[in-house]
């Protein structure tokens, strides 16, 4: 069971959820929220569970993902510091998570019941259009995932995931930008198979595109993998 108390957010978080907002305002909506930690590894919601918190991931990393009937994990968005969860609980209809989230390292959120947030927002119209600003991101993220499954090659469909976690989650070293990803994420979160993902790898290590660590891959040059991708 995580961990809670109420806190406020960390003075440095810098979020899309509190953009425009008076610093007295924000002080009122972070003294409303709960402060919650989750262990590497743990489960923070459950899809088809009640979408009745809004989570904003305040340190560490996680990711969505799905579960289809047979089992099989798909893994999706990648979220860092300043991203929210659990949109749905600003809703006047009660709903339900569509996905799961997991955390990849120890993480805090900031996290506010149903009823307290859809209060706030009542209060504060500019943080419902914050929340709705943060899920068109997250739309047009699955709308160029689903566009590059339909109409990109399984090389093409990797190097851009490379690129987007480099983005996202990597950190800027001698050489390159490094992220810890397995081969197996690369796999599900392209849509290819573990030995195809391993394949195109090995191809691009070869050719000094990214180099491969344990746990990690060091990407040396996002404009020089995409010179490979034919």
């Amino acid at each position: 069971m995580p961990a809670s108390k109420i806190v406020a957010a960390p003075s440095g978080l810098q979020s899309r959820l509190f953009e425009g907002l008076a610093q007295c305002d924000l002080e009122t909506i972070r003294a409303a929220a709960e402060e919650r930690r989750y262990r590497a590894s743990s489960v923070i919601t459950n899809q088809g569970n009640p979408a009745d918190h809004l989570f904003l991931l305040t340190a560490g990393r996680a990711r969505y993902f799905y579960l289809t009937q047979d089992g099989h994990k798909t893994l999706l968005l990648w979220l860092t510091p300043g991203d929210i969860l659990g949109g749905a609980a600003f809703l006047s209809s009660p709903s339900r998570y569509l996905m799961s989230t997991e955390a990849i390292k120890d993480c805090s959120f900031l996290v506010w019941n149903r009823p307290t947030i859809r209060s706030l927002a009542a209060n504060y119209p500019r943080l419902l259009e914050n929340a709705l600003s943060m899920g068109s991101v997250y739309l047009a993220w699955y709308l160029a995932d689903h566009v590059a499954l339909v109409c990109n090659s399984a090389r093409e469909r990797l190097a851009q995931i490379l690129i987007h976690l480099a983005e996202a989650i990597g950190q800027k070293v001698s050489g390159g930008i490094e992220f810890d990803v397995t081969n197996e994420e690369l796999a599900s979160a392209a849509n290819i198979t573990p030995f195809t993902a391993s394949r195109l790898l090995s191809e691009w290590q070869t050719n000094r595109a990214v180099l491969k660590r344990r746990g990690k891959i060091l990407l040396r040059s996002p404009e020089r993998l995409l010179l490979h991708v034919v």
